[in-house]
């Protein structure tokens, strides 16, 4: 995928010297890493389907040092099994105010502002998206959060959006992984 093709070169250059500098990136889970929907099985268990493709660019993230964090409104427990399985360090789940949780656990971490990204799909985000130093959303969003947002990813939620934002991150950070790399995530 070409994204500086998005871009006159002097907004890619811009875009990329945010995505140099992040070292935390936060996703929102519904409509982020999943496509939105919401299954229940006949006993009233809630399930979602993850991009595989999203797994592996948070492991490349992950193994760059750049730590994730998950917040979501949810309070399912497949997102904490997922994030388990992925290595993500935190998951913030069931709340609504994102950007006071966020807040508390930047400090608590000790990131500046212009080292955070953010990627979200509807107004909890909006916060977010608009403090963060690299601020991303997807195509289904609100007109206001593309508005808000420094990139609009072409790939929908839950179909490999958060694999090219990670993409995105470690090109302009000119992190590359040969085969044996890849081979122990």
């Amino acid at each position: 995928m070409d994204i500086g093709g998005k871009f006159a070169a002097a907004e890619f250059e811009a875009l990329r010297a945010r995505a140099k500098n992040i070292r935390l990136l936060t996703c929102d889970v519904d409509g982020v890493l999943t496509d939105g929907r919401i299954y229940f099985n006949d006993e009233g268990i809630e399930t979602r389907a993850f991009h595989a493709s999203d797994g592996l660019g948070i492991k490349l993230l992950l193994r760059a040092g750049i730590q994730i964090v998950w917040i979501t409104g949810s309070k399912a427990m497949a997102i904490e099994h997922r994030a388990r399985m992925l290595g993500v360090g935190h998951v913030i789940r069931d709340v609504f105010d994102k950007i006071t949780s966020w807040q508390a656990l930047r400090e608590k971490l000790n990131f500046p502002i212009e080292a955070c990204a953010h990627i979200g799909d509807d107004f909890p985000d909006l916060p977010l998206i608009s403090a963060c130093g690299l601020g991303i959303t997807v195509p289904h969003a609100p007109e206001a959060l593309k508005k808000a947002a420094h990139y609009v990813t072409e790939v929908p939620g839950g179909q490999g959006a958060v694999r090219e934002l990670c993409d995105l991150i470690l090109a302009a950070q000119n992190v590359r992984f040969d085969a044996t790399m890849q081979k122990s995530i």
